[in-house]
């Protein structure tokens, strides 16, 4: 798939021209999944018969002229995104066996633009990691060296563009969840403003910092699928519809553009090949015309300590529901009592998850939500106020995606901390609710290095067109 065709346009070119049929790469994808999917754990469940139905009911549809705008294009789907009569369960034992009643919005979309499900993708436990270990059902191996880890939580979704294994891929991310995992397995994550993508049909991790958005191999595909799934939807009241006004003075150029290039952003920490390769990439925006200006985002650095008090704390609320009354996993008959039915039925969360709502909980109990809830929201609000200072300063901000290039299987799983400090640098952009997207800039010693490119709140498709110009430079 990604090896053949470029981009979903010229895939799409290929069905209309009819030198192509859907079904014959629905064919050679399947041979894929089943020689490449055993060793990466990319997918948690594929679909066989319904890709090759749905493959031939393309062929037909564009034999007969009424192709629909995603006919034939290949997606996989993070577990985490629920999709009607599918099992879906966040990568976690305690909803095993659960099947979906409803199809999301976002997924909705895209099926009803003619897009095939590939299948649900492999995640960190309700997308808590950042590496794609905490799965229940093992970890994701890393495409480009599967001695790693692909980066998380959205780690399957990334594995599977990098591999090849589908178009495009659906995530969600929360501190960085399709950025960071697109920059360790050298693909193109894009996270859009929050709200711009209805979260109808998401598993909620923590409810004012989830985005849909998706994972693909250049930034046009990561565009055409946006532009499907975007928009104000009532059955979420947080979404809406993007009002960006910015444009491009001139196609193919980045002349008037204002890169800000935030000097917290490098710092001791950063790996230094990582940063040299960041550094090229800042390079070649002001070789595309663009200004490059220093910037100071002064809160920048208490982000990830705010991150991991708000978002703990939206954790064990959302996680509440799971008490084994509802849904799956439940050991109320087991039990003597109604505290050792709940007891016994969470005990099915993982580790991550377990220790999240433990956080989250003490933070918000009555004793310490003063000293910790309360001042992590004004620190939230120091940032944003960081943010919308600059944007009167640049167009752009740019960064490192992640500090370094993805790392040994097994290497951070025992050291939470250093897990955590992965994100730092797409997690303020959760915190702001803007959108950011990361683009392969570079490798280190043969693995993918990120860049990140963030823009003004609902300036989305601006953002996009400067990470175009800058990938297509080359």
């Amino acid at each position: 798939m990604a090896d053949i065709f470029p981009d979903i346009q010229t895939t799409l070119a290929a069905y209309r021209s009819k030198t192509l049929k859907p079904s014959t790469v629905a064919s050679d994808l399947l041979s894929r999944l089943e020689a490449e999917n055993p060793q990466l754990n990319a997918y948690l469940r594929t679909y066989a018969p319904e890709i090759k139905a749905a493959a031939e009911k393309a062929d037909a549809a564009y034999a007969a002229g009424t192709a629909r705008p995603l006919e034939g294009v290949f997606v996989g789907v993070k577990d985490n995104l629920l999709v009607s009569g599918t099992l879906t369960g966040s990568a976690s034992k305690i909803l095993e066996g659960y099947v979906a009643p409803y199809t999301g919005t976002a997924v909705g979309k895209l099926l009803a633009a003619g897009a095939i499900m590939v299948g649900k993708t492999n995640m960190d436990e309700f997308a808590m990691g950042s590496s794609t270990e905490n799965s229940a059902y093992g970890p994701t191996k890393n495409p480009k060296d599967p001695s790693c880890v692909p980066g998380g939580s959205s780690g399957g979704s990334a594995a599977a563009v990098a591999a090849g294994l589908c178009h495009v891929a659906l995530g969600s991310d929360t501190g960085g969840s399709i950025r960071q995992p697109a920059s360790l397995c050298g693909c193109v994550g894009f996270k859009p403003t929050y709200g711009s993508v209805s979260r109808y049909g998401l598993m909620s991790m923590a409810s004012s910092l989830d985005v849909i958005g998706p994972l693909a191999n250049s930034v046009s595909d990561a565009r055409v699928v946006y532009d499907i799934i975007r928009g104000a939807d009532e059955r979420d009241a947080t979404s809406h519809y993007i009002k960006g006004s910015k444009k491009l003075a001139a196609a193919g150029s980045l002349k008037g553009v204002k890169v800000g290039v935030p000097r917290e952003y490098f710092l001791p920490g950063l790996d230094a090949d990582v940063e040299g390769c960041v550094q090229k990439g800042i390079a070649k925006l002001k070789e595309l015309g663009a200004e490059i200006v220093d910037i100071s985002l002064p809160n920048a650095e208490h982000g990830l300590a705010a991150y991991y008090v708000l978002m703990p704390a939206e954790v064990s609320t959302n996680l509440s529901r799971f008490d084994g009354v509802r849904y799956q996993a439940s050991q109320m008959k087991n039990a003597n009592s109604l505290l050792e039915g709940y007891i016994k039925s969470r005990a099915a969360f993982g580790p991550e998850p377990q220790r999240r709502i433990l956080v989250g909980t003490y933070v918000l109990s009555a004793g310490y939500y003063d000293a910790y809830y309360r001042q992590a929201q004004k620190v939230r609000g120091l940032i944003v106020k960081d943010f919308n200072d600059a944007w009167q300063k640049v167009d752009i901000i740019v960064s490192p995606t992640s500090p370094t290039v993805a790392w040994p299987l097994g290497e951070k799983v025992d050291d939470p901390l250093a897990m955590y400090l992965s994100d730092i640098f797409t997690i303020n952009a959760n915190l702001v609710g803007i959108p950011s997207i990361s683009l392969p800039c570079g490798e280190v010693d043969g693995l993918p290095v990120g860049i990140q490119l963030a823009a003004a709140r609902d300036e989305d498709l601006f953002l996009l067109d400067v990470a175009d110009v800058f990938e297509r430079a080359g």
